[in-house]
């Protein structure tokens, strides 16, 4: 086996109906842009009934239909927000966790010490979680997993991992390793993926890769590490 191997992100999506939500952050082959990723899935009408909203440069996770959201504790949250020079995406409440971390001093993984697995029985939901740090014109990442350590939930696992950027290469990670019931968690590494420089077929790839009847939004960015310039896509099933 190559530890080394780089996969499309189509390759790694195309043949799993539930990945769940996943986070996707590198650099743009021609070394301009840091790319951010992120996207949502669903298996219960409860959770199929959301949207991407983006306001005043933050992502949220909203409901589609106000009159069918049942228990709205874990589906509806900032999934994307900056504090200074660092941009913070994650599966859940947890980035409102890292940005008030921020203000206070706290490094990414410090702040996350106060959080667990999401309390979902028996899926135990990990808490999955990005964040690029912007200086001198490039950026560095970070990623982490927050899980269950057994079948009953009686601890968390916490895992960290930091990254330079490198043009063409990024880090995915994701709730669960496919479907099933109860649903497994994400194992491992973070898997390495080839990012492109187009933003538009960025988006393209990952949403024609995600399972039609299970996929609900995506929301990728990327800024210019020379100007700074931000540009965004936003995809929506439910209009």
């Amino acid at each position: 086996m190559n530890i080394y191997e780089v996969h499309s992100i189509s390759e790694l999506l195309k043949n799993n109906t539930y990945p769940g939500r996943g986070i996707v952050i590198g650099k743009s082959e021609d070394g301009k842009k840091a790319v951010a990723a992120y996207f949502i899935m669903g298996r219960s009408l409860n959770s199929r009934n959301r949207i991407f909203t983006e306001k005043n440069g933050e992502v949220f996770t909203e409901p589609f239909d106000v009159s069918k959201v049942e228990d709205p504790s874990l589906i509806i949250y900032a999934a994307l927000r900056q504090y200074e020079n660092n941009l913070i995406v994650t599966n859940g409440n947890q980035t409102d966790t890292i940005y008030e971390g921020l203000e206070q001093g706290l490094s990414f993984n410090r702040a996350l010490e106060s959080r667990e697995f999401e309390p979902d029985a028996p899926n135990f939901t990990p808490r999955i979680s990005g964040m690029l740090t912007f200086q001198n014109a490039d950026f560095t990442y970070q990623m982490s997993i927050l899980k269950s350590i057994d079948a009953e939930g009686s601890a968390c696992a916490r895992f960290g991992f930091a990254y330079p950027s490198k043009p063409g290469l990024g880090h995915f990670i994701h709730t669960y390793v496919q479907d099933g019931n109860p649903i497994p968690t994400f194992q491992g590494e973070p898997e390495r993926v080839k990012i492109g420089s187009d933003i538009d077929e960025i988006t393209r790839e990952i949403w024609q890769a995600l399972n039609g009847d299970n996929k609900i939004s995506l929301y990728v960015r990327t800024v210019d590490l020379a100007t700074g310039e931000v540009e965004n896509r936003l995809v929506n099933k439910n209009q």
